[in-house]
């Protein structure tokens, strides 16, 4: 694990890529659907003026794990919130901080929290205790300990498995199977990408679950899915700007 700390420990980085993402915000060059094109882009455009999440760290001292959860949600959250994002997401970060530890207690939430957890999603006991050995990964981690990566890995797996089990009936559980599996990834192996994959299946899982209850207006499906899955994602950008806040400077590992 590589040592990083916010914005390298310096206020002056921060202040030129929170001075940065201001003007694009007021200048209404925050869009969605590109990265960085005509001095227009999205949330992780407009705060490194290109595509690589691989430099929220070299710049930023950002892990790239976090880069992409950003990425995602910017993209989910309505347009008036998504304009607003990329500052927000900036502003809530401590100079000097271990976000690693923020990025590690966001998945655990994701994966476990009793309201909001994908856990709840998990109809099998074998999904659900496929979830869980994934979110003993996290934290372990968030205790400071080094998970067993051959523990990881089989976890992993575990909710890969569960996931391709489930039949078409079942599509909520795959979906937090499929969130367990993607997150235990990045702690593994550093497949940041699979952040972001986890936080769509877990809104994925919430419009399935709205869905279901709303099973017997079927006119009113559609919209009613798209509510429970923007309602999910807006849960989640506020638990990350929560746990960006509060992590302890001079944290690094």
């Amino acid at each position: 694990m590589k040592t990083l700390i916010a914005f390298h420990g310096d206020p002056v980085i921060k202040e030129k890529y929170l001075k940065r993402v201001i003007a694009h915000r007021e200048a209404d060059e925050i869009i969605k659907g590109t990265y960085w094109e005509d001095g227009k882009g999205c949330a992780v455009g407009c705060t490194i003026h290109g595509s690589s999440h691989a430099k929220y760290e070299t710049e930023l001292g950002i892990p790239r794990q976090l880069a992409r959860i950003e990425d995602g949600l910017f993209e989910a959250l309505p347009n008036g919130a998504a304009r607003e994002w990329p500052v927000r997401f900036l502003s809530a970060i401590p100079v000097g901080s271990n976000l690693y530890i923020a990025y590690w207690s966001f998945m655990l939430w994701l994966l476990v929290d009793k309201d909001d957890g994908v856990i709840r999603f998990a109809k099998t006991d074998r999904m659900k205790e496929s979830i869980k050995r994934v979110a003993e990964c996290y934290e372990r981690l968030c205790k400071g300990e080094t998970p067993d990566r051959g523990e990881c890995r089989a976890a992993a797996y575990a909710a890969a498995a569960a996931a391709y089990a489930a039949d078409a009936d079942a599509a909520a559980a795959a979906s937090a199977a499929y969130a367990a599996y993607a997150a235990v990834a990045s702690a593994s192996a550093d497949a940041s990408a699979s952040a972001s994959a986890a936080a769509s299946a877990s809104a994925a899982a919430y419009a399935d679950d709205a869905a279901t209850a709303y099973a017997s207006a079927a006119h009113y499906y559609s919209s009613v899915r798209g509510a429970a899955r923007l309602s999910a994602r807006e849960r989640q950008a506020e638990k990350l700007l929560e746990l960006l806040a509060w992590q302890p400077v001079g944290s690094a590992r």
